[in-house]
């Protein structure tokens, strides 16, 4: 039986433009495969698989590990920033989105011995 979590969340791609672009993100995790990690997929095929704990840290203070940037932005919100050798996308996310996904994730995570 599989535990993988897999959920869509609704990112706003934020730009110097006056419009936010939305854009759906796939987030998935998968204890079996590797515990300590989470994805985030788009649309184009890119994907960012990085540590978990990366992701709850930049909920509460600005963290960065490699090519990934997280930050709380007011009391609702959070930015995941993305580099790539061909650039920066800043992706804005409803925090509640991503703490459920999170709790999601611990939910179904193998306990350690």
């Amino acid at each position: 039986m599989s535990h993988a979590v897999k959920e869509q969340a609704s990112g706003r791609i934020v730009t110097d433009a006056p419009q936010h672009r939305p854009v759906r993100v796939f987030l998935s995790y998968d204890p079996a495969e590797d515990p300590a990690t989470v994805s985030f997929a788009f649309p184009s095929g890119k994907e960012w698989t990085f540590p978990r704990e990366l992701l709850e840290s930049g909920l509460r203070a600005p963290t960065r590990d490699g090519d990934i940037g997280i930050w709380p932005c007011g009391r609702v919100q959070a930015i995941i920033e993305f580099h790539t050798s061909d650039g920066v996308a800043v992706v804005q996310f409803d925090a509640q989105t991503l703490i459920r996904f999170l709790r999601h994730t611990y939910a179904v995570a193998t306990p350690a011995l």
